[in-house]
């Protein structure tokens, strides 16, 4: 099935039943979760999400090759991890979980992995949490990235993870939803001196700094759609700030496509679409922080 073909059968599906919303969901406004749902080929996302994002597909046209590819980061950067002996995954900013997410990769290598998801919107959350049922290795809570005091505490997140050993959190396609003024630099700092050494931190951040008029354009899609979130884009040098406190993984900071691919499909036919979203992981290093 061709990929035009494909959305709007997502789309058909998407409409047909709305009985997996929260009661209170205000339907009218358009979520990033859900958004990014419609754009790998999900069903649970709604008129205003699929709206979205085709205006954003018309500003830059590679939109739904970056998802993959992010997709595809997250594939290679939790193989990595569970090579380096890492069983507990914390992903914050997850979205609806689809095909190929964190669970799935890391007890695909090794059963005894453990992840949190953690969202925002509780569509996101709500709908993880009906994949998730009767898992005991997973699951999902609704908590801000910019609350981490909150989001640590929660029962959810103490009762799977022991932050007495490593855990990995990841930060995909979140970050850049943080404004300036949320400090990310120092607002990842406090989840860092939460994390024992030998733990990781995964970032994918997109970025202006390749076409940034296309890119721009794009934002000011998302903004004008009514989302609650915005993008803010980060250069190259703003992204590796990030990751103050850890030690990065070869080949630290590059183009998504670019980190440690494994094959043909993680790369893009366009070259700027390689290097449109910043990805690194860092390890906190052993005997000092």
């Amino acid at each position: 099935m061709d990929q035009p073909h494909a959305q709007r059968k997502s789309a058909e599906c998407a409409v047909s039943d709305l009985d997996w919303v929260p009661e209170g969901i205000d339907t009218t406004v358009p979520s990033i979760a859900r958004t990014y749902d419609y754009l790998l080929g999900g069903a649970h996302n709604l008129a205003v999400d699929r709206a979205m994002a085709e205006k954003v597909v018309a500003a830059l046209p590679g939109t739904r090759d970056l998802v993959r590819l992010n997709r595809a980061f997250l594939r290679r950067a939790v193989t990595h991890l569970v090579e380096q002996g890492v069983r507990q995954f914390l992903d914050i900013g997850s979205g609806i979980p689809t095909v190929g997410n964190v669970h799935e990769v890391a007890r695909g290598l090794d059963p005894r992995c453990r992840v949190v998801y953690v969202d925002k919107d509780p569509v996101a959350v709500a709908h993880s949490g009906l994949l998730l049922a009767g898992d005991p290795n997973s699951t999902a809570v609704q908590a801000d990235l910019r609350e981490p005091d909150d989001l640590l505490a929660r029962p959810e997140v103490t009762g799977l993870l022991d932050f007495d050993e490593p855990v990995a959190l990841l930060l995909l396609l979140v970050v850049h939803f943080m404004t300036p003024e949320d400090d990310p630099v120092g607002l990842l700092a406090r989840y860092r001196d939460r994390l024992v050494p030998g733990s990781y931190l995964v970032v994918s951040h997109a970025t202006a700094d390749g076409r940034p008029g296309t890119m721009r354009r794009a934002a000011e899609q998302v903004r004008e759609s009514r989302s609650r979130d915005n993008l803010v884009y980060r250069t190259h040098e703003e992204v590796t700030g990030l990751f103050a406190g850890y030690e990065l993984v070869e080949p630290g900071v590059v183009g998504c496509a670019l980190w440690r691919p494994s094959g043909a499909g993680d790369v893009a036919n366009r070259a700027e679409d390689n290097t449109q979203v910043w990805v690194g992981v860092g390890r906190k290093p052993v005997g000092g922080g």
